[in-house]
């Protein structure tokens, strides 16, 4: 969720996305290695369909919407993933009851989120929290759910030609990092200070959606 408000402060929305896909595409093996077969496959069937869709119209917006106005959802996008983060703990105390178009809807939003802006995750992961699941079947879902959507998301933004390939190669220096990064975020997740940790990441975030929001960049 980090990469692209962060890459957005130095380029377009739109080709923000492009660039970070294609290292997302190649990081997801790796992550899914980690967590082979640990996936709920209901729950990837009872969501994926809807993402189909979100996919489709987030596509579709990336591509049609001004720069400026997508630079201001991106900037609510990452806004509303600090809000999920600060309240996510409370969910597990609601009293819920699950219902099918429950995940449909977090489907849909997650798939419309990932294509838009790529922070998918907030309602996925909100809707996950809501259900009996347990800590590893949670990740692995997760990283399923989200390697099949960046696979689809591929299609679009070429169709649209929002894919420069002449700037992505541009990093292929960056490829060999993507799997040695993987491995050394799954060796840190058990020592690092998680708290401290996420109060980094937001207050980093939550500057970026302020800039993202308030201040036009210089080539507008």
């Amino acid at each position: 969720v980090l990469v692209t408000p962060l890459l957005s402060l130095v380029m377009p929305v739109a080709s923000a996305i492009s660039l970070s896909l294609p290292l997302l595409l190649i990081a997801d093996p790796f992550a899914l290695w980690f967590y082979w077969r640990t996936w709920d496959n209901r729950l990837i069937r009872l969501m994926l369909p809807a993402a189909v869709f979100g996919v489709v119209m987030g596509t579709f917006l990336l591509a049609n919407l001004p720069d400026d106005v997508l630079r201001r959802i991106l900037g609510v996008f990452t806004l509303v993933f600090i809000a999920y983060r600060i309240i996510s703990d409370r969910l597990k105390t609601l009293s819920y009851r699950p219902q099918n178009w429950h995940g449909y809807l977090a489907g849909w939003a997650s798939g419309l989120g990932s294509a838009l802006a790529n922070t998918g995750a907030p309602p996925f992961t909100a809707y996950l929290l809501l259900q009996e699941i347990e800590p590893r079947a949670f990740v692995g879902t997760t990283t399923l759910f989200f390697a099949i959507v960046n696979l689809l998301k591929l299609p679009g933004l070429i169709i649209a030609d929002l894919m420069d390939f002449n700037q992505v190669l541009m990093f292929w220096w960056v490829v060999p990092i993507i799997p040695l990064a993987v491995w050394l975020g799954r060796r840190l997740i058990d020592r690092i200070n998680q708290k401290r940790f996420e109060q980094f990441m937001l207050a980093v975030l939550f500057v970026a959606a302020l800039v993202l929001l308030f201040v036009t960049p210089p080539d507008a």
